[in-house]
């Protein structure tokens, strides 16, 4: 047989390749059409989106709005993922700096990134424990064993670390270099829980009790404590604080617990809130409530919950909050017609279309489906514009990028964006309507952990 093919091209059976008549032919087509030549030469030369940026639609997404909350400086996430954790303090620091009439305050992202990496290790090393039957090469343990330290997250995780261990003034607990560029903490502090899963699935192989087995693990967490706190800092059990508004009124208190500062000063109750997802696709009837297996940071905590409605309830919720003068956290795809200098979400501003002269015509259920589109980051909702016909046409948009990425922070997304790539959104109860608070009660769907809303911000 190696005789008879040594000569030969190999080819995979039943594949068809690319001509050199193929070939002709498209570069004929391309070259025979002038808007051809200058797209091309625009986005060599700027990049893609800066050549498909149309200044007339964007001209009609204006920085105004008819609701719109202020808020302190913008904040800026760096090299890191943590836009979840950010956006969510920032839905925090707003209610103190209105409640304490500052000029701005800032609450310590670094401070829930220890907690969060140290409740995931742990996290983890569980799932191990309950995934020993599993084939290494199994869908599930690679899935478990891929990102087991991941800056991302969701708002329950959220939740669950503040009311385990409070909140604390970033001027308390700042960041390090490890939080804010994290890839190479990332990776090796990775390393040594991939590690300590193998030693573990060895030790169950050799016959160890499940106690041994909890109690090695508590030597592998206390371990990894030892490696966070080098890295970011050992976080403060307890904090002196001073706070002066802008009308020289002082705050004070010594002594006092992340959980308490938590609890007197922010005074957000999470338990009221309520994460709500918008996934049109027909193996997630509206209506129910979901969860997603082995997902989560706090062992003991609170399960990951989403209750899916449509988008019109959705907005209603969010436009409802907003007028009572309270931000909205949201999830989203914002990789899609994303223009980053001009500040906005749009894909007739991002006009790829007109620029490649196709179409991209994936609806939201699809692009599910097919895994083009799930969220990826974590922003919030300061304000909205309500049209003469009553309804919504722009949002404005908090990002966590610093100050020079948008317009001095912000964004504006069109509706039209809201509606094909918002994915969830976070709204105290009090704002939803009695029949949708009356679907809370019901029993959780659990979804694969593969499944899009498993995604982390």
């Amino acid at each position: 047989m190696a005789k008879d093919t040594k000569d030969k091209k190999l080819t995979v059976a039943g594949y068809k390749g690319i001509s050199t008549e193929n070939l002709e032919s498209f570069s004929k087509d391309f070259n025979k059409d002038r808007a051809n030549l200058i797209a091309a030469n625009a986005a060599v030369k700027s990049g893609v989106l800066e050549a498909a940026a149309d200044y007339g639609r964007i001209g009609e997404l204006p920085m105004s709005f008819s609701i719109d909350l202020k808020q302190g400086k913008i904040t800026n996430q760096k090299a890191s993922g943590r836009c979840w954790l950010f956006s969510a303090l920032n839905t925090m620091r707003f209610e103190i700096i209105h409640k304490y009439n500052l000029d701005n305050f800032e609450l310590s992202q670094n401070y829930l990134f220890f907690y969060d990496k140290l409740e995931k290790a742990n996290f983890y090393l569980e799932s191990i424990l309950k995934t020993l039957d599993e084939p290494v090469d199994g869908r599930l343990y690679s899935f478990i064993n891929a990102a087991p330290l991941g800056d991302g997250g969701q708002w329950d995780m959220f939740a669950n670390l503040v009311e385990k261990y409070g909140v604390v003034p970033k001027e308390s607990y700042d960041d390090a270099a490890s939080s804010t560029s994290s890839r190479w903490f990332d990776q090796y502090l990775t390393t040594k829980l991939r590690e300590d899963a193998y030693k573990l699935r060895t030790l169950a192989t050799e016959g160890k009790k499940k106690s041994e087995l909890e109690k090695e693990k508590t030597k592998m967490i206390s371990e990894f404590y030892r490696m966070l706190c080098i890295s970011l800092g050992e976080p403060p059990k307890k904090i002196d604080f001073t706070l002066r508004s802008k009308d020289d009124e002082v705050y004070q208190d010594f002594g006092i617990t992340p959980q308490d500062f938590y609890k007197k000063y922010v005074g957000m109750k999470l338990s009221n809130y309520v994460s709500i997802i918008n996934a049109p696709t027909d193996d997630k009837p509206f209506g129910k409530l979901y969860t997603v297996k082995f997902l989560g940071n706090v062992a003991e905590g609170k399960p990951i919950t989403y209750l899916n409605l449509k988008m019109k309830e959705i907005k209603k919720a969010v436009i409802a909050q907003l007028k009572d003068g309270h931000p909205v956290w949201f999830g989203s795809d914002c990789s899609k017609y994303s223009l980053r200098k001009e500040g906005v979400f749009d894909k007739k501003a991002a006009n790829l279309e007109q620029l490649y002269d196709v179409k991209f015509g994936m609806d939201k259920s699809e692009s599910l489906i097919y895994g083009d589109s799930a969220m990826n980051h974590a922003m919030v909702i300061l304000g909205v514009n309500i049209n003469e016909d009553g309804k919504p046409d722009r949002w404005r948009i908090e990002n966590s990028w610093g100050k020079d990425a948008g317009k001095d922070g912000y964004y504006v997304a069109s509706d039209e964006w809201f509606d094909d790539y918002v994915y969830q959104v976070v709204i105290n109860k009090k704002y939803l309507s009695k029949d949708t608070k009356e679907l809370l009660n019901q029993q959780l769907i659990e979804l694969e952990p593969w499944d899009p809303f498993g995604t982390l911000a």
